[in-house]
């Protein structure tokens, strides 16, 4: 049985799990069956590399609960999520990834602490289990974030927590060019809180996130949400400025007593080459907004869509 507006939607973007697609809905459909509440699943294929796509339309033909979208090519992980949260219609929004490291069983207890007066519940991973590099890689990925956006991001959890209609919408209201879903969640301001849960090891394939694309993420989500590397390169020309007047002062001293030595060549090259890479540097980071900007004054939409089912 469906209603026009169920109580509790599931939002699960799907890149690489094909093999364990199946068991994420059955233990899904057995959680939240077990609420006593209305439901749906909305899949989302980012263009998903193992044929990940005809399983999702295949569980949606079984059953009307499940829908499911097919990007047009891969946009992103949270490009995705942006689309389940513009598809799905409940009260209550769960997120959270395909590959079964997010129990499904977990969502009855991040009910029940939403239900407590919570808007927000992320689920905070007491013990990952990914390997070492990954573990690194994330907790070096969130330092740099938290250090370049002014944001107090808490390595242990990420996109996996329910949330109300009322965040969702605010957050689907921001338009952002370069959506991080977790970040523009706390930048709405509502009741947020978090509770340990298991972190189960990956069901299929392998994350698709390396340095390079962690890199390229952190950077993005910086420019997007934080002016703070801005003012970082401020703070450094007027740091150079100072060290420019001091030298000033300290030649003209010596010009005034006297002590005046022909400068050396090496002084005025290592100096000229250092002005120059400060700013290149500046212009550089300027650059990179003026980019930002560029990218958003474009409207494109953030992402395109190629097959519903159930929708």
């Amino acid at each position: 049985m469906t209603t026009a507006t169920p109580r509790i939607s599931v939002v699960s973007p799907v890149y690489g799990c094909a093999g364990c697609l199946r068991e994420l809905v059955a233990r899904l459909t057995s959680t939240l069956s077990a609420l006593g509440e209305t439901w749906e699943i909305v899949l989302v294929d980012d263009a998903s590399p193992d044929g990940a796509w005809p399983v999702a339309r295949e569980l949606g033909a079984a059953d009307a609960r499940i829908k499911a979208v097919a990007l047009s090519r891969n946009f992103g992980q949270h490009h995705a999520i942006s689309a389940g949260l513009d598809y799905a219609s409940g009260d209550w929004i769960v997120v959270l990834d395909c590959d079964l490291q997010d129990r499904p069983e977990e969502i009855a207890r991040l009910w029940a602490k939403a239900q407590e007066g919570h808007d927000v519940v992320f689920a905070e991973r007491e013990t990952r289990q990914d390997n070492w590099l990954k573990r690194t890689l994330s907790r070096g990925f969130i330092a740099l974030l938290n250090r370049l956006s002014g944001a107090n991001y808490d390595y242990r959890t990420a996109n996996f927590g329910i949330y109300a209609r009322a965040v969702v919408d605010a957050v689907r209201s921001m338009g952002d060019p370069s959506p991080f879903f977790p970040i523009m969640v706390r930048w709405t301001g509502f009741r947020t809180t978090s509770m340990p849960v298991q972190h189960d090891a990956r069901g299929d394939g392998e994350s698709s996130y390396t340095l390079r694309k962690l890199a390229r993420l952190a950077l993005e989500t910086v420019l997007s949400h934080s002016d703070k590397p801005l003012r970082l390169v401020a703070a450094l020309g007027l740091i150079v400025s100072v060290i420019a007047l001091a030298i000033t002062a300290f030649s003209v001293l010596r010009y005034l007593h006297g002590d005046v030595t022909v400068a050396g060549y090496t002084s005025v090259i290592a100096s000229m080459w250092l002005l120059a890479g400060v700013m290149l540097f500046c212009m550089g980071i300027i650059g990179l907004y003026v980019g930002r900007v560029f990218e958003s004054v474009k409207r494109r939409p953030l992402y395109v869509v190629r097959e519903r089912v159930n929708l």
